[in-house]
C-alpha cells in the first residue's frame, strides 16, 4: 500500500525523543503504514487498540498477522486475557513505562491504534479516579442487564447533565463508569475530569491517515468478509459463554451472540457487523478531528510512499 502527504511540509524534531502516533478510522491501513515506518526507523510499535490486547480475540479485532509481528516488535498485542481486569488507567501506566524504557535506546517509537481514549492517555495522560468497590460495580452492571442502556442514559442525564451532553451515549462502558464514580463519591463525574495534561519525556507527532468515505466503507465491508471466511463465527461461538464480559461487547462478537440466540438471521448478522463497523469508523473520524496539528496523510493507489516525504533519517 502506498501513501502520500497532502499539502504539508513535514519536519520532525531530531532532538529529544519522538513518538509518532498513527491515527485513523478502522480499516484505513494503519497497521501497514506503522510497519513501514518502523522498518525505516529501525524501531518498535506500541499498540493502543484496546481490543487487540486480548489473546482470545484473534480474528474479530484484526490484529497484525504472525508475519507482521515477526517483522517488527509489537507491544500490547495479545498480552491480556478477556478475564483480566484492565482499563485505560492501567494501560497508561504500562504503556508509559514501556515507552520510556524503549526511548533509552530509540529515538523514535510508533504508537498505533484506533482507540482514541487509549492513545490520548499516552499523549496527554488521563485523570485519575478512585477505585470502585465491586458491590457498586456489580449493582450498576446488573441494572444495565435488567433495564438496558436507555435506563442508564436517563439516570446519567439526571445526575450529571454536563457529562451526559458530551459522552458517547451508545458506549455503555463509559456510562457505567461515570455512574460508578457518581454513586461512590456522591459527586458528578464531570467534576472529577480535570483535563490536566501530564508532562511527558517525549514529543508526539500525530499522523492522521485518511481516505475517501466510499473507499473506506468498501475496505471495511471487504475486511468483514475476510474475517467471516477466516472463522469469526466459530471464534464467537467458542466465546459465547463469556458474552457477559465487557471485553466481548465488541463489534463482530456481539452480533453473532444475537445470532446464536435467534435474534438475527445469518445475513442480518453479517450486515449488522458491517454497519456497526462503519458507524465505529464515523465516530473515530469525529474524534480525530481534534488533532488540529496532525500530519494528514491520504491513502492512495498512485502516490509516493509516505516515508519518502518525511524529513527524518534513520
Amino acid at each position: 500500500m502506498l501513501f502520500s502527504v497532502t499539502n504539508v511540509v513535514v519536519t520532525l524534531m531530531k532532538t529529544n525523543k519522538n513518538l509518532l502516533y498513527i491515527a485513523g478510522p478502522t480499516g484505513v491501513g494503519k497497521t501497514e503504514l506503522s510497519i513501514e515506518l518502523a522498518k525505516k526507523l529501525k524501531t518498535e510499535i506500541v499498540s493502543c487498540d484496546s481490543r487487540q490486547f486480548y489473546k482470545e480475540l484473534e480474528i474479530g479485532t484484526c490484529p497484525p498477522t504472525e508475519h507482521q509481528l515477526k517483522e517488527i516488535k509489537h507491544h500490547f498485542i495479545h498480552n491480556k486475557s478477556i478475564h483480566d481486569k484492565y482499563n485505560v488507567g492501567l494501560y497508561e501506566k504500562d504503556a508509559i513505562h514501556i515507552i520510556n524504557s524503549l526511548f533509552e535506546n530509540k529515538e523514535y517509537l510508533i504508537l498505533v491504534g484506533g482507540s482514541g481514549l487509549y492513545a490520548d492517555s499516552v499523549i496527554y495522560g488521563i485523570d485519575e479516579f478512585p477505585e470502585i468497590p465491586e458491590k457498586i460495580r456489580d449493582e450498576i452492571t446488573r441494572i444495565y442487564k435488567d433495564k438496558g442502556i436507555s435506563y442508564l442514559q436517563e439516570e446519567l442525564k439526571e445526575l450529571d447533565r454536563e457529562y451526559y451532553e458530551i459522552v458517547d451515549l451508545k458506549n455503555q462502558s463509559r456510562i457505567i463508569r461515570a455512574l460508578e464514580i457518581i454513586k461512590f463519591t456522591g459527586n458528578k463525574f464531570s467534576s472529577h475530569r480535570k483535563h490536566t495534561k501530564k508532562e511527558r519525556e517525549f514529543k508526539t507527532k500525530v499522523i492522521l491517515l485518511e481516505c475517501p468515505r466510499e473507499i473506506l466503507y468498501n475496505r471495511i465491508n471487504n475486511r468483514v468478509d475476510v474475517m467471516i471466511s477466516n472463522g469469526l463465527e466459530e471464534e464467537a461461538r467458542n466465546l459465547k459463554k463469556y458474552s457477559n464480559l465487557n471485553t466481548l461487547n465488541t463489534v463482530g462478537y456481539k452480533e453473532f451472540f444475537d445470532y446464536f440466540e435467534n435474534k438475527l438471521s445469518y445475513n442480518e448478522t453479517i450486515n449488522k457487523i458491517k454497519q456497526n463497523t462503519r458507524n465505529y469508523a464515523k465516530r473515530q473520524i469525529t474524534w480525530n478531528k481534534k488533532y488540529s496539528n496532525a500530519i494528514k496523510v491520504s491513502n492512495s493507489e498512485v502516490s509516493t510512499n509516505l516515508i519518502n516525504h518525511l524529513n527524518i533519517k534513520s
